[in-house]
C-alpha cells in the first residue's frame, strides 16, 4: 500500500542542507539532551539541520499565505503563531528533539522567539487521577484536562498575547501547585507531548469537534521499534533510581531501596502494563499523521527520515 510520505535514509537526508554551520557546544548540547539520549553534533548537522531548513521554507510559506489572505481579504490580521507539535513514546527521544528545535530555530536571522510547551503540565492532578481510578493510566489520553490543553492551542493559535499553562514536576509526580508556565506572543511554539496527535474524539452523538493537532502548522513523530525504545526506558529508569529518586521529594524514592533486579522487574512491570499499551493503542497509530517522521534504530540514532508529500 502506497503512503503520502518520501522517505530518504540518512546520508541522503543529509545531503540536502546548506553548509550553513550550526554552532552549538558541546556544553549547549548537554544540557539539551534527554537522559540516556546520544545525540551528538554529527546527528545535528546530518539530521535537525535539514529540518530546521525545511522548517524554515514552511514558516515562510505560512508568513506569505497570511500576507495573501490578508490581502484577499481586505484584513490587517497579525501573524499567529507558527506551531509545532512533537509526538512519541516514553524514551524515545521526543523531548530531546523538541529542545534542539527550539535552540536551532531562535538562531535563525531575525532572532524569531521560540516557546516550547510539554502537554505534561495538563495531565490531571494525581488526587483527580485517583479519584477516577486513573493512576495507572497516567499518560493515556483521558489522563489529561484535553479541553484544557486544545483551548490552550486555541487560544496560542489565535493571536491571544498571553496565555498560562500548567507546570508538571517529574519529582512530585504530579502538577505543582500555583505554578504556571506563561507563553506571550511567541513567534514560534513547540508543543511536545504523548498524544499531541490524537484525532478528535466523538461525543456522545457522533459528532467530532477540533482536535490539538488541526492547529499545528508542521508536526514530527520520533518513531523506533517498540523492543528498543522498551529497552531505552528501562535503561533511563535504572539511572534515575540512582540519581533523581534519591531526591527526598521524589515520589520514586521507595524504589531506591530495591535490588537491582527488583527494579528491573518493577520498571519492566511498569512498561508492559501502561507504557507499552499506551504506545501500541494511542501513540504509534497517530504516527501517519505527522509531517515528519523521525525513524530510529537500536543505537538511538535516526536512520530514515520520512516527510509528507505537500
Amino acid at each position: 500500500m502506497s503512503r503520502p510520505y518520501v522517505v530518504l535514509r540518512r546520508g541522503a537526508w543529509a545531503s540536502l542542507a546548506n553548509n550553513t554551520q550550526i554552532d552549538l557546544d558541546e556544553a549547549t548540547l548537554a544540557r539539551l539532551r534527554g537522559l540516556g539520549d546520544p545525540t551528538s553534533a554529527e546527528d545535528v548537522a546530518e539530521i535537525y539541520r535539514p529540518l530546521t531548513q525545511l522548517l524554515h521554507l514552511y514558516i515562510a510559506n505560512a508568513g506569505k499565505l497570511c500576507d495573501d489572505s490578508n490581502r484577499f481579504l481586505k484584513l490587517k490580521v497579525r501573524r499567529t503563531p507558527f506551531v509545532i507539535g512533537i509526538a512519541g513514546s516514553v524514551a524515545v527521544g521526543k523531548s530531546t528533539t523538541a529542545r534542539l528545535l527550539q535552540e536551532l530555530l531562535r538562531r535563525a536571522p531575525g532572532k524569531p522567539k521560540v516557546d516550547l510547551i510539554t502537554t505534561d503540565g495538563f495531565l490531571l492532578p494525581s488526587a483527580e487521577l485517583e479519584k477516577r481510578g486513573l493512576m495507572d493510566r497516567k499518560g493515556f489520553p483521558e489522563s489529561y484536562d484535553r479541553r484544557a490543553l486544545l483551548q490552550f492551542v486555541i487560544d496560542v493559535k489565535s493571536g491571544e498575547p498571553r496565555v498560562t499553562a500548567p507546570v508538571y514536576s517529574h519529582i512530585i509526580y504530579d502538577i505543582v501547585p500555583d505554578e504556571q508556565t506563561v507563553i506571550e506572543s511567541p513567534d514560534i511554539l513547540i508543543v511536545e507531548g504523548l498524544n499531541v496527535l490524537q484525532p478528535a474524539r466523538a461525543d456522545t452523538h457522533g459528532r467530532s469537534g477540533a482536535a490539538v493537532s488541526d492547529f499545528f502548522d508542521f508536526s514530527v513523530y520520533v518513531d523506533a521499534d517498540e523492543a528498543n525504545i522498551k529497552r531505552w526506558f528501562l535503561e533511563r529508569f535504572m539511572v534515575l533510581r540512582d540519581t533523581a529518586f534519591h531526591d527526598p521529594q521524589s515520589f520514586f524514592k521507595r524504589f531506591t531501596q530495591l535490588s537491582r533486579a527488583e527494579a528491573l522487574q518493577f520498571g519492566s512491570h511498569i512498561w508492559n502494563t501502561i507504557n507499552g499499551p499506551n504506545l501500541r493503542e494511542n501513540i504509534e497509530t497517530t504516527r501517519d499523521r505527522a509531517t515528519a517522521i523521525l525513524r530510529k534504530g537500536p543505537d538511538h540514532r535516526v536512520q530514515t527520515i520520512a516527510i509528507r508529500k505537500v
